[in-house]
């Protein structure tokens, strides 16, 4: 199966009796959010110059210690951080390792960041901030054009078969122009690793079934407010 070619003209993609599901059983949503946060923390950190070079912070940390851990969000991880402090990555086991978590007599050295957790649905709002630092949100995916667009542009269904996995966490990483239409350049948390994907932002889908939409491909962005001072 190959990709359609983009059309900028298409607008929106309607499940008629519902995309079928891809059930992912990989998926970790808590281990997903953290490593999200973790990754907004740190491109964050360094594009506020509050870090001189990128630091890697510890998304196992926010694993192992944030509240709620069935129900992590990337907001509440940031929340988490912000409130409590976060080591680097280097500093506590990494995610995915067997070793273990560390006793409470383990004490790391935490960095601490004045700020807040900014959440909007308004894409004007997301361009203005992205002039400043990256921004999280969620994709919806769809399988298998995420694996196939490699190098394309990421339109979701227009059509043609498709089966929905649901949302993703990622980063927003940069905005540009195709074709006199909007591209997100999303780094997003796929499959247990980050892969780039280039998201249509006119781009729309709506399935009746689910109670989704109609809706843009990207939602529920989520940024780490941090404070310069």
């Amino acid at each position: 199966m190959a990709l359609p070619p983009y059309d900028p003209n298409f607008t929106i993609a309607f499940g008629r009796e519902g995309f079928e599901t891809e059930d992912d059983q990989e998926h970790d949503a808590s281990e997903s959010a953290t490593v999200v946060a973790a990754e907004l923390i740190s491109s964050t950190r360094l594009a506020l110059k509050l870090d001189s070079e990128r630091t890697e912070y510890s998304s196992r940390y926010l694993l192992d210690n944030a509240a709620s851990r069935s129900n992590l969000t990337v907001k509440k991880c940031l929340e988490f951080a912000i409130k409590n402090g976060i080591p680097k990555a280097e500093d506590w086991p990494l995610l995915g390792s067997m070793v273990k978590k560390p006793p409470p007599s383990y004490k790391p050295d935490l960095v601490f960041t004045k700020g807040d957790v900014f959440e909007t649905k308004d894409l004007d709002q997301v361009r203005e901030l992205m002039k400043y630092h990256p921004v999280g949100a969620k994709l919806h995916v769809f399988s298998p054009h995420i694996e196939l667009q490699q190098d394309a542009i990421y339109c979701a269904s227009s059509g043609e078969p498709a089966r929905y996995v649901g949302l993703r966490d990622g980063v927003i990483v940069g905005v540009e122009k195709f074709k006199g239409k909007s591209m997100a350049k999303v780094k997003l948390w796929y499959k247990k690793k980050f892969v780039f994907v280039k998201v249509a932002l006119s781009r729309m889908f709506f399935d009746e079934s689910r109670g989704i939409g109609p809706t843009l491909l990207l939602v529920d962005f989520c940024v780490p407010l941090l404070s310069i001072n």
